[in-house]
């Protein structure tokens, strides 16, 4: 008999999107009457002839999955990566039943637990109690089975004193605790966990990591989505990378891994600039990684300095204005973060104009690899004005010691390279 789990074959999902004819910057009355008058007619004729009714003057065909085929076996946990939009969770959501592919097939044989994103699979009327039963249910088992499982779910997710509200008054953090619980703890054959477990804090992550583990050496099968590439390393024995809705690479987690660390382009991240938008009261418009002599760079040394400089600027006179930045290591977790609220001075009320700042890494400190600053702006403790995902990259190497200080600089564990003084 076949141990095969889940084998998928061409596998596709294709959507259509509308898109609003620009007429320039301003609309008569009529143009207006005219483009209600389009929208009317496209709907009725969709509805007319049974297809979705999609909004817009043209439609568009996209492809989030194109041509997906693998196949998972029993007790294998596998985790799938790829860029935002590369179709990770469209996969996941057709392998859930809860959406259907456009084409090919995917055959899944045994029951699967789904924990794909805050909110999903409970009712937020019933309270947490309830939602076990349901759960349970709906996944095949007894009342009886549940019961027994019942006590172990309440402690995992440490929901007790919450266990008879409704979990529409849950936080996000209390909801996915109960909604992993509940998925890892009722015996299903297929586990599959998407990003969510990000709104989770770093011990439960851990546990969910642990338990997920537990899963794999059952004998079951677990399929996870992840941005944490340190989570795929640590749980996963095969990977399977996604670029725009294609399988690129599937095999051991490290091969997968370097080979999406490649496809991450870093030359054209040293530098950006974007247009003002007098609308926003503190604006980053430009930013580059420079050198000690002020000449943009995008590799370094781990032992030369590299410097963040961000021009923004300011629209709004505005109290509690910062300028902030995170920094990740291979496209993987958070390294570090900074803002200008370490500074009280710079809290008050900032004057109308350009300006200019500097932000000096210390080194050595940045093991090599491949790095990328999502830099933004916002007000003190209160929300967030500007986000620049991964606007700037840069690459750290190691060419200014010798081969013996690699156990340094990259093999040895640890996210940073630091030179420590050992006293007698």
């Amino acid at each position: 008999m076949s141990d095969t789990v889940i084998c998928t074959e061409n596998l596709g999902k294709k959507y259509i999107i509308g898109h609003q004819v620009k007429n320039g910057p301003y609309l008569s009355l009529r143009d207006v009457l005219m483009q209600n008058l389009r929208t009317f007619w496209n709907r009725t004729k969709d509805l007319a002839k049974g297809n979705p009714v999609i909004q817009g003057d043209t439609m568009e065909e996209v492809w989030a999955l194109r041509d997906v085929s693998f196949k998972i076996r029993c007790g294998e946990a596998v985790g799938v990566i790829g860029r935002n939009g590369a179709g990770k969770s469209t996969l996941l959501k057709i392998l859930s039943r809860i959406i259907e592919p456009s084409a090919g097939r995917a055959t899944i044989d045994g029951r699967v637990a789904s924990l794909l994103e805050v909110g999903t699979g409970f009712h937020p009327e019933l309270t947490g109690r309830e939602n076990i039963y349901l759960n349970g249910t709906i996944l095949g088992m007894t009342r009886r089975e549940i019961r027994r499982k019942f006590d172990e779910i309440v402690a995992f997710a440490e929901v007790e004193k919450y266990l008879d509200t409704p979990v529409k008054r849950y936080s996000s953090g209390m909801y996915v605790r109960l909604a992993f619980a509940v998925a890892a703890h009722l015996e299903p054959e297929i586990l599959v966990v998407d990003e969510v477990l990000a709104v989770g804090d770093a011990a439960f992550q851990k546990k969910c990591l642990g338990k997920m583990g537990e899963v794999a050496h059952e004998g079951r099968t677990v399929l996870f989505v992840s941005h944490q590439l340190d989570m795929i390393r640590a749980l996963c024995d095969r990977c399977i990378l996604l670029k725009n809705g294609h399988v690129v690479c599937d095999a051991k987690p490290e091969t997968v891994i370097e080979n999406y660390s490649h496809d991450f382009d870093i030359r054209s991240k040293s530098f950006f600039e974007i247009e003002e938008d007098p609308e926003l009261p503190i604006q980053i418009v430009k930013g580059s990684i420079i050198n000690r002599n002020g000449i943009v760079q995008n590799e370094f040394d781990m032992f030369e300095q590299v410097i963040i400089q961000l021009e923004y600027v300011v629209h709004k006179r505005i109290q509690g204005g910062i300028v902030n930045f995170e920094l990740k290591r291979n496209d993987s977790t958070v390294f570090f973060s900074f803002d200008t609220d370490n500074h009280p001075e710079l809290l008050d009320h900032r004057e109308i104009g350009i300006y200019t700042c500097e932000i000096a890494i210390p080194y050595p400190l940045l093991k090599p690899g491949k790095y990328v600053i999502t830099p933004g702006t916002g007000v003190a403790n209160i929300h967030k004005i500007q986000h620049l995902a991964d606007a700037l990259g840069f690459v750290v190497v190691l060419h200014s010691r010798s081969s013996s200080f690699l156990s340094f600089a990259d093999k040895r564990p640890g996210s940073v390279a630091m030179l420590l003084n050992w006293y007698k």
